[in-house]
């Protein structure tokens, strides 16, 4: 396959888990009427971002990727829609908890698990405290003829994430999000950079970029939305500002981004023998 349609959903989410997924399939259906095959929900849409706060209660929102509501739900809904779902969930594997991604296929099986690498620990964003580092290293997916890579929120910060997976064979990369206001500095805002960080994976891999984040004010926390995707470019060729609910949906040309990508020489001129530093933890 040479063209591949993808899509970003973006919206706000409450604290009822089925009205989340009520909403997220809405928007679902209406990315796949307008001819997504890939579709990327945000982070966590089973409700609020809960890591706001340490409360041990919370755990047992967690369920074994073959229990949860989102994944279940997602699994109908893709082999219904004949559509692929990298499905964000709040992941129990036995005693341990972990932020993981179930890649579903068009035909609703489940392809596998990917867990977040990169976990976050600071005001508003406590995560370390409910999830373990991921165990699976980075998950690269064959779908539709072609291979994607798929980081989870605070992976996409990351330019070694995104060109592990590159190198993995990956020719388009994902990253479903929740990220907004940050309580220690109300003048920092981050969305921009967010962005900017992404469009330069785009730039530095030559692919294309997509990415969802809820919107909606939860708790006093305001998530800022500002979803989107890119070409092999970087270019920003959809995107919703801080308001919208929907999709954004496009059609990359994946033939010519490998053009692109081969003729940059940015995989030829590589040096690995120089990066050792890059895994020395100190």
């Amino acid at each position: 396959m040479t063209k591949l349609t993808v899509a970003a959903l973006q919206l706000a989410l409450n604290a009822d888990i089925e009205t989340n997924i009520y909403a997220v399939s809405d928007l679902v259906e209406e990315a796949a009427a307008r001819g997504a095959q890939v579709i990327l929900p945000p982070e966590l849409f089973e409700g609020p971002y809960f890591c706001k706060v340490e409360e041990e209660a919370l755990f047992a929102t967690a369920r074994p990727v073959y229990e949860h509501s989102c994944v279940l739900a997602m699994q109908k809904l893709a082999a219904a829609l004949k559509v692929a779902i990298p499905t964000s969930f709040f992941e129990q594997d036995g005693q341990q908890y972990y932020n993981s991604l179930a890649m579903i296929g068009p035909d609703g099986e489940l392809m596998g698990v990917y867990r977040k690498s990169h976990i976050p620990d600071g005001p508003g964003y406590e995560e370390k405290y409910y999830f373990r580092p991921g165990n699976t290293g980075f998950k690269t997916w064959d779908l539709f003829g072609t291979r994607i890579g798929v980081g989870i929120c605070w992976d996409q910060w990351y330019p070694e994430c995104a060109r592990a997976m590159a190198l993995m064979g990956a020719q388009l990369l994902f990253y479903p999000t929740a990220i907004g206001s940050e309580p220690y500095d109300a003048t920092l805002d981050t969305r921009h950079m967010w962005r900017r960080a992404m469009q330069g994976h785009s730039v530095s891999n030559c692919m294309p970029v997509i990415a969802a984040n809820r919107i909606g004010v939860e708790d006093g926390q305001a998530f800022y939305g500002h979803s989107f995707i890119t070409d092999e470019w970087g270019e920003l060729v959809e995107r919703f500002d801080g308001g919208e609910t929907g999709v954004l949906v496009s059609t990359v040309d994946l033939a010519l981004a490998a053009k692109h990508r081969a003729g940059m020489g940015f995989f030829r001129d590589r040096r690995p023998d120089l990066y050792g530093r890059l895994s020395v933890d100190r």
